[in-house]
C-alpha cells in the first residue's frame, strides 16, 4: 500500500501555498498563470486551508482566513497574506526624515489589485485611489496625525465610508500602537513650540535693537517651513527630535561599546601573554587561570626552555635527524615483526589473558602511566625535552615519546578506546610482533609527516602529542585486510541489505580528514599526523598480508616434498605451538 496520498496536502493548501509564493517572490507572471489555471479547475468540494494555523501569519489575518471559509468559492483568487507582504514600519521612531502625510507610508509590500479593493471598499473605487487612501491612513497612524484637521484636506476627495474601511483594513492587519505613536508626536511638538518660544523671544530683541521699526520682517522670514504632518529636524537621527527611546538607545549604544572595548583590550592582552613564547614548554601553561605557588614557578622555569626565537636552523637540520629516526624505527619493527617467536605459555607474565588482549592493556597502562607522569611538576623538565613534538628543537626521541602523550583525559581517552576495539582484532589476525611493529611505525611516520608539516607550512610555534598517528593506522590496516568484507553493526543494515565493506570506511575516515585540511576553520587536530599513521598502517598490512601468503605457500609445498614420517613430526610440532595467526579470522564484528 502507497503512502504517499497520506502525505499530500488537499488541493486547496496547494493552492493557497503557490499563492503565498509567488506573491512573497512578486513573480506577478506565475501568480496570474496559477489563477487562471485554478479557476479552470472545477473542485466538487473545496476543504478551505487553515492558514491562521501557520505561526507566521499576523494576528489580523485571522480575519482574511475566515473570510476565506464563509466564501470558499472565492478562495483561488484570493492571495494569501502573510507577514512578509504586510512588512511595514509601526512606529514613530522609525518614520523616515522625507515622510509627508501626502504621500503617506507604504502599508505591505505589493500594491492591493483591484479584485482586493472590490472586496475591501467596492466598486466604486479604483486600486490607485485606494492605495494612496490606505498609505495615507497607514502614515497618519504611525505619525500620531489621526485627528489632526489641518491634514484632513489631504484626503477631502475621499468619503467617510472609505476612511473607516480603510482603517478597519489597517488595524486588522497591520497593528500599530496608535496612543504611543501620538503621545511621542505630542511630546515633541510641546519641545518644538517651548524651543520656538525660546528662540522668537531672542530674536525679538535682537531685531529691536537692530530694526525697532519693524521687528517682525525679519522673524517671519526666518520661521522654519517644513512639510505639513512632519516635524522638522532638530538633531540626532529622528526627524522628530530626540525622544525618550532615542536616549535610551543612546545609552544602550554606548554601554555595547564600552563593553566590547573591554573584552577587546582583554583578548589583546591575553594573546600578548601567549605570543611570549612556548618553545619546548608545557602546553598546559599557556594558559594560566590562576596564579602558580613558588614552588610550581619552580617547577615551570626548570622545564621552559631559556631560548627567546627558534634556534637558526635549516629546514632540512630540523627534518634530517628526525627522518632518520624514522627510518630506524621502521626497520627494527621489520626485523621484529620476522624473527618474533611468541613465549610458551607458561613463559608469559599473564597466561590467562589472551595474547591480544595483554599487548593492548600493557600500551594502554604506559599511555595512562605517561598521563599521570604530566601531573608530577618535577618530571615536566625530562617530559618536555622527549615526551613532546616540538617543531622549533625537534629531537629523534620525541617521535617515540610523544606517542605515549595526551593533551588531556578526554583525549586519552579516545585514542585508547580505539585502540582497544581495533587493537585486539588486527593483533588476533597477524600476531604480536607484526602488530607491534605496525603501531609503532605507524606513530612514527605519523608524527614525522607532522613535524613536516610543521617546518614547512605551518610554523615552529606549535606542538603536537598523542597516539592518534599510531591507532589510526591500526584502524586503516584492519579495514585493509577486510577491505572486500562486509560488515554489520549492531546487525544493521538488515539482511538481505548488504553492509559496507572495508573500503568505505577507509574512504569515509579519509573523507572527514580532507575536510579538515581544507577547511579555513580554526582547529587543534594534528591531521597531517593521523594521514602519515594511515599511511603507514595501509601500506604495513599489505606487506603483513603478502609476507604470510609467502610462508602459506612455503608451508604447502614443503609438506608436499615431505615424507610421511617429516609430516607427523612437523604436525606434533606445531601442535605443540600456537597456531599461526590469518589475515581472514573471524573478527567480533560481524561481517559477511
Amino acid at each position: 500500500m502507497s503512502i504517499l496520498p497520506i502525505f499530500s496536502p488537499p488541493p486547496s493548501c496547494f493552492q493557497v501555498g503557490l499563492r503565498a509564493v509567488s506573491g512573497s517572490t512578486e513573480k506577478l507572471l506565475l501568480a496570474s498563470a496559477a489563477r487562471r489555471f485554478f479557476a479552470t479547475s472545477r473542485m466538487p468540494t473545496i476543504e478551505p486551508c487553515r492558514s491562521f494555523h501557520n505561526p507566521r501569519v499576523l494576528p489580523g489575518h485571522l480575519g482574511a482566513a475566515r473570510h476565506y471559509q464563509r466564501v470558499p468559492n472565492l478562495l483561488p483568487r484570493m492571495q494569501v497574506r502573510t507577514v512578509f507582504r504586510f512588512r511595514a514600519i509601526t512606529h514613530y521612531t522609525q518614520l523616515p526624515i522625507d515622510y509627508e502625510d501626502v504621500e503617506g507610508l507604504p502599508f505591505r509590500k505589493e500594491d492591493l489589485n483591484q479584485r482586493e479593493v472590490n472586496v475591501i471598499f467596492g466598486a466604486h473605487i479604483s486600486a490607485q485611489s485606494a492605495n494612496q487612501l490606505l498609505r495615507i491612513i497607514h502614515g497618519r497612524r504611525v505619525a500620531g496625525t489621526l485627528d489632526d484637521p489641518e491634514l484632513q484636506r489631504n484626503t477631502l476627495q475621499y468619503s467617510v465610508e472609505d476612511k473607516i474601511k480603510a482603517l478597519e483594513y489597517l488595524r486588522k492587519n497591520i497593528p500599530v500602537d496608535e496612543v504611543i505613536n501620538a503621545g511621542l508626536r505630542a511630546e515633541d511638538e510641546l519641545k518644538l513650540l517651548e524651543a520656538q518660544e525660546g528662540s522668537e523671544w531672542e530674536a525679538e530683541e535682537e531685531f529691536e535693537e537692530a530694526s525697532p521699526q519693524n521687528p517682525h520682517t525679519q522673524t517671519q522670514a526666518e520661521e522654519p517651513q517644513h512639510p505639513p504632518g512632519r516635524l522638522p529636524r532638530k538633531g540626532g537621527d529622528s526627524p522628530y527630535g530626540e525622544s525618550n527611546f532615542d536616549r535610551i538607545r543612546a545609552e544602550n549604544i554606548a554601554k555595547r561599546e564600552a563593553e566590547e572595548k573591554r573584552l577587546e583590550e582583554e583578548r589583546r592582552k591575553r594573546e600578548e601573554e601567549e605570543a611570549k613564547g612556548n618553545i619546548g614548554t608545557l602546553q598546559a601553561q599557556q594558559q594560566k587561570s590562576k596564579e602558580l605557588s613558588p614552588l610550581m614557578k619552580k617547577y615551570a622555569e626548570r622545564a621552559t626552555s631559556k631560548l627567546e626565537a627558534p634556534p637558526e636552523m635549516n629546514k632540512w637540520e630540523r627534518l634530517l635527524p628526525a627522518l632518520a629516526m624514522t627510518v630506524l624505527i621502521c626497520a627494527a619493527g621489520a626485523i621484529f615483526a620476522t624473527t618474533y617467536n611468541p613465549p610458551r605459555q607458561s613463559w608469559r607474565l599473564w597466561p590467562d589473558v589472551p595474547p591480544a588482549a595483554a599487548t593492548c592493556i600493557s600500551l594502554i597502562g604506559l599511555n595512562l602511566v605517561v598521563w599521570m607522569f604530566w601531573k608530577v611538576p618535577p618530571l615536566w623538565a625530562i617530559l618536555n625535552r622527549y615526551f613532546i613534538l616540538v617543531a622549533a628543537t625537534p629531537r629523534p626521541l620525541q617521535l617515540v615519546g610523544a606517542m605515549f602523550s595526551h593533551h588531556n583525559f578526554g583525549h586519552l581517552t579516545a585514542n585508547m578506546l580505539a585502540l582497544w576495539f581495533f587493537g585486539t582484532r588486527i593483533h588476533d589476525e597477524i600476531g604480536r610482533g607484526k602488530f607491534l611493529a605496525l603501531y609503532f611505525a605507524s606513530g612514527a611516520v605519523g608524527f614525522m609527516a607532522s613535524l613536516a608539516d610543521l617546518v614547512l607550512r605551518r610554523g615552529l610555534e606549535y606542538t603536537t602529542l598523542g597516539a592518534s598517528g599510531a591507532v589510526y593506522g591500526l584502524v586503516v590496516a584492519f579495514f585493509w585486510a577486510h577491505r572486500y568484507d562486509e560488515f554489520k553493526i549492531l546487525g544493521y543494515p538488515p539482511d538481505p541489505i548488504s553492509g559496507p565493506q572495508g573500503l568505505a570506511f577507509i574512504g569515509l575516515i579519509l573523507g572527514f580528514h580532507l575536510i579538515g585540511v581544507f577547511s579555513r576553520r580554526k582547529h587543534g587536530v594534528d591531521i597531517a599526523s593521523h594521514l602519515g599513521g594511515m599511511a603507514a598502517g595501509g601500506i604495513g598490512a599489505e606487506l603483513v598480508r603478502r609476507r604470510m601468503e609467502e610462508r602459506a605457500r612455503a608451508r604447502q609445498e614443503r609438506m608436499k616434498t615431505m615424507g610421511v614420517l617429516d609430516a607427523v613430526v612437523l604436525e606434533k610440532k606445531e601442535r605443540r605451538q600456537p597456531p599461526p595467526p590469518t589475515m581472514r579470522s573471524v573478527a567480533p564484528i560481524q561481517q559477511r
